[in-house]
C-alpha cells in the first residue's frame, strides 16, 4: 500500500476535481502492475495497473489507495475492469467519500466474488486526498493558509513594503503550494499594496491553464483595473468576490473578463464560508491557498475555515505599531479560545524557519 500511496502522490494537485489514486497489483509475492491517476479524464489508477499487469492480473491482489468506482463518468467503472480481469482480492486504503460511490464499489466487487479489505494506511490515504475528502463530506473546500512574516510577526513595514521578507527558497515554496491548489485567495488590500500576479512559476506536471483560479475578496470593488492579477486570455480566471453595495461599479470589471461573485454582505464584508461554498459549486474548487492579508486570515480563522498552516518566519525584526501583523481582526479574549496546532513540523529553508501544522479549533 505504501507503494500505491507513493504513486498517488505523484499527481497531487493535477487530478482535481478527481482524487489522487495509486494502485499496485501483486501476484506470487511480486508487483506485476502499477499505475496512478494522472489527471481528470485520463485512465484511473486501476486501469493503468491492469494494463501493465496484463494476463497476470487473473488471481492477483490489487492494493489501491481509494475504493474503486462503480459508476460511469469520463472513464468506465473500475469495478467492471477488475472483475473482467479476474482480480481475486482488492485491498483499499479507504472508502470513497463521494456519495456516488461510498461503499457501492466495495459491495459491487464482493457480489462478484472478489475479496475486499479496507482500512490499510487509511489515515495516510485521507491526508493525501484531504481536499477531496473535505469537499465531499463538508461541501466546502480544504484551506491552507500561507504566511511569510518577520520574527516579530509583521508581514510588511508601516509604509506597506513587504518585498521581500522571506528568502528566495521560501518564495519558491509559495509557488509549489500554488501549484498544488485549485485557487489562490487574497484580500483587496494585498492586491493594492503588492500588485501580485497570483500565478504559478513552477511547472505543473499536467498543465491546466484554468488553475489555480485567482480569487480577490473585495467587498467595495476597490481593486485597480490595472492590477496584474486581473484576467487576460493567457492567464487563469480571476474571480472577484464582492457585495451588493458595489453593484454600480461592476461593468468595467466584467469588460476586463473578470468573474464577479456578488453576495449580500455580512457586517459589511464578503462572508468567506458562503464564498468558498460557491467556489466549490461553480468552479469545482476543492482546495484554496490563502495568502493574505491579516484581515482575510483573521476572518478565515473566525469562520473556522483554515485546515492547515504553512508559516514562514524570516530572521528579521520590523517593529512598529502601524506595521501590519500576520493575523489581524478582533482576536481572542481568553487563552481557552486560542487556535491550537497539531502534527507540527519545523524545518530550515534558506535563512528562514518554516512551520507546517494542522489546525485545531477550540470546542
Amino acid at each position: 500500500m505504501r507503494v500505491a500511496l507513493h504513486l498517488a502522490a505523484r499527481a497531487v494537485g493535477d487530478t482535481s476535481p478527481n482524487p489522487a489514486v495509486g494502485a499496485v497489483i501483486v501476484k506470487g509475492g511480486r508487483i506485476v502492475g502499477r499505475g496512478y491517476h494522472r489527471g481528470a479524464g485520463l485512465p484511473h489508477a486501476e486501469g493503468e495497473a491492469l494494463r501493465q499487469a496484463g494476463r497476470q492480473a487473473r488471481g492477483s491482489t490489487m492494493y489501491v489507495t481509494l475504493e474503486p468506482c462503480d459508476h460511469l463518468g469520463r472513464t468506465p467503472p473500475c469495478c467492471d475492469a477488475l472483475i473482467a480481469a479476474g482480480v481475486a482480492r482488492v485491498v483499499a486504503a479507504m472508502k470513497d467519500p463521494n456519495p456516488i460511490t461510498n461503499g457501492r464499489g466495495i459491495e459491487h466487487l464482493r457480489r462478484a466474488g472478489i475479496t475486499v479489505a479496507t482500512g490499510v494506511l487509511a489515515e495516510e490515504a485521507r491526508r493525501l486526498n484531504a481536499p477531496f475528502v473535505k469537499a465531499m463530506t463538508a461541501q466546502v473546500p480544504w484551506v491552507v493558509a500561507k504566511v511569510a512574516q518577520s520574527l516579530d510577526g509583521k508581514i510588511a513595514t508601516a509604509t506597506g513594503e513587504s518585498r521581500w521578507i522571506s528568502s528566495r527558497p521560501s518564495r519558491r515554496l509559495a509557488h509549489e503550494l500554488r501549484r498544488g491548489v485549485d485557487a489562490i485567495l487574497v484580500g483587496v488590500n494585498t492586491v493594492r499594496a503588492d500588485d501580485p500576479s497570483l500565478t504559478v512559476r513552477v511547472a505543473r506536471r499536467l498543465r491546466r491553464r484554468d488553475r489555480p483560479l485567482r480569487v480577490i475578496v473585495d467587498s467595495r470593488l476597490r481593486t485597480p483595473l490595472s492590477s496584474r492579477c486581473l484576467a487576460s486570455p493567457s492567464s487563469p480566471t480571476t474571480v472577484i468576490a464582492t457585495t451588493e453595495r458595489a453593484v454600480k461599479k461592476q461593468a468595467p470589471y466584467r469588460r476586463r473578463g473578470v468573474d464577479l461573485i456578488v453576495m449580500p454582505p455580512v457586517q459589511g464584508r464578503v462572508p468567506l464560508t458562503r464564498l468558498l461554498q460557491g467556489l466549490l459549486l461553480r468552479y469545482q474548487v476543492q482546495s484554496v491557498l490563502i495568502e493574505g492579508g491579516g484581515e482575510i486570515l483573521a476572518s478565515a480563522f473566525e469562520e473556522r475555515l483554515v485546515d492547515r498552516l504553512v508559516w514562514v518566519v524570516a530572521p528579521i525584526i520590523i517593529g512598529g505599531r502601524a506595521s501590519p501583523s500576520s493575523v489581524a481582526g478582533r482576536g481572542i479574549q481568553r487563552l481557552a479560545e486560542a487556535i491550537r496546532l497539531k502534527d507540527l513540523r519545523v524545518r530550515r529553508l534558506g535563512t528562514d524557519v518554516v512551520m507546517e501544522a494542522d489546525v485545531v479549533y477550540p470546542s
